[in-house]
């Protein structure tokens, strides 16, 4: 890829939707001739993480006080989408250290300072299963958790953690803490048979004080409603955390994954022959081509339809309803289920030339594994919740937990 000063966004200028899409397509060649040694390194190389801000893609949704371009979910699944199809773990990078500028967007201004304030280029990682415990003291709280599954923690500055706050009457929460790197250690855990590249290790924090000011509080932040929202107007940051529209993201890569796959095993089965057979040439294939295909393209619709409505309630100055969240969140995981049919349906007609090590096509199929077992796209819980409000609506009981 040219890296030349051409390819910066000029000071005081923000890159439009179109140009961020063309600077995503001409980093594919790059990420694809990448991807085998992100694998070899349970990493991205520093190199991605710096095209990845030369083109503008980290501050997709940043606040503009901060050199952002407060783009929405919209474009941020566009390029998830698109990236995902070159190579999925680097994809996932860019997407979770885009999205993190939108999380701390969200937290009081005097957080965004610290995060932002010298350096507008400062990445955040996150780990929001929420296995922290905060007890409170003057001016804050003392904190400590053993967090996982923090992509790109290699390259951050500011970590979001996940935990409760321990109160006499029990805990409350999950809220949200951040805390800068230097307070936290490292684990060198993230040994994978998907996404290796994500370099998703663990971290503890131990005793470590944390002031009012790097706390988000989890109802606020579920709701749209987070402190950040009074300074940052832009639609993006009103978006639930959790809820269907922020959380698309996660189908847009497992989509874009799915994509990548079908581009390998068509560029295998082409010019395929079997016993003297051309492998194209026969029905079977032709249907398994056409099916694929289509299940990919019907998640892209699935996905794009939850995101782009989400998108335009927020910006008339809308909230996502109840009703809305829970369709978003069924259709953002079946979208991922529809993807993950297509991936195995393709590679289990790859034949055994699908299985080589140094093949793309099973690095992509194992990287869609791991996008669809994400648990924010899983897909079990979003189809419970909602079948049993669309049944409530008809006069079915209300289950109790556990029944």
């Amino acid at each position: 890829m040219d890296t030349t000063d051409a390819n910066v966004v000029p000071l005081g200028r923000h890159p439009t939707v179109e140009e961020l899409m063309a600077r995503a397509r001409a980093l594919v060649p790059v990420l694809q001739e990448r991807a085998a040694r992100c694998e070899d390194q349970r990493g991205v190389p520093e190199e991605t993480v710096q095209d990845f801000e030369r083109a503008g893609l980290l501050r997709l949704s940043q606040p503009a006080r901060y050199g952002g371009y407060e783009m929405g979910w919209d474009t941020l699944c566009d390029l998830a989408d698109v990236l995902g199809a070159a190579d999925g773990s680097q994809a996932w990078l860019q997407h979770i250290y885009a999205d993190h500028t939108v999380f701390v967007a969200t937290f009081p201004a005097q957080a965004q300072e610290e995060v932002w304030g010298k350096h507008h280029d400062t990445i955040t990682s996150a780990s929001i299963d929420p296995v922290g415990r905060a007890t409170r003291v003057d001016g804050g709280f003392l904190y400590s958790g053993r967090h996982g599954f923090s992509s790109g923690i290699d390259y951050a500055s500011w970590l979001i953690c996940a935990g409760f706050i321990v109160e006499k009457e029990g805990l409350d929460g999950p809220h949200f803490f951040l805390v800068p790197k230097s307070d936290v250690e490292v684990l060198d855990d993230w040994e994978t048979m998907a996404l290796e590249c994500t370099g998703s290790k663990s971290f503890a924090v131990t005793d470590k004080f944390i002031p009012a000011h790097r706390f988000l509080d989890g109802r606020l932040s579920r709701s749209g409603t987070g402190p950040g929202t009074a300074i940052n107007k832009a639609a993006a940051y009103r978006a639930p955390r959790f809820g269907g529209t922020a959380a698309a993201g996660f189908s847009a890569l497992a989509v874009g994954m799915a994509r990548g796959v079908l581009a390998e095993w068509l560029a295998m089965t082409g010019p395929r022959t079997s016993r003297g057979v051309a492998v194209g040439a026969q029905q079977a294939t032709q249907i398994i081509a056409a099916r694929a295909a289509a299940e990919i393209d019907a998640a892209h619709a699935l996905y794009q339809s939850t995101v782009q409505g989400g998108m335009r309630k927020l910006e008339a100055g809308g909230t996502e309803s109840s009703a809305e969240r829970l369709t978003g969140r069924r259709n953002i995981a079946f979208a991922c289920q529809l993807a993950l049919k297509a991936g195995t349906r393709l590679f289990n007609a790859g034949g055994g030339r699908a299985l080589y090590l140094k093949g793309a096509m099973q690095r992509q199929y194992r990287n869609l594994l791991g996008a669809v077992a994400h648990r924010g796209v899983a897909w079990e819980p979003s189809a419970t919740e909602y079948g049993a409000a669309l049944l409530e609506q008809h006069g079915a009981p209300r289950q109790s937990p556990g029944a």
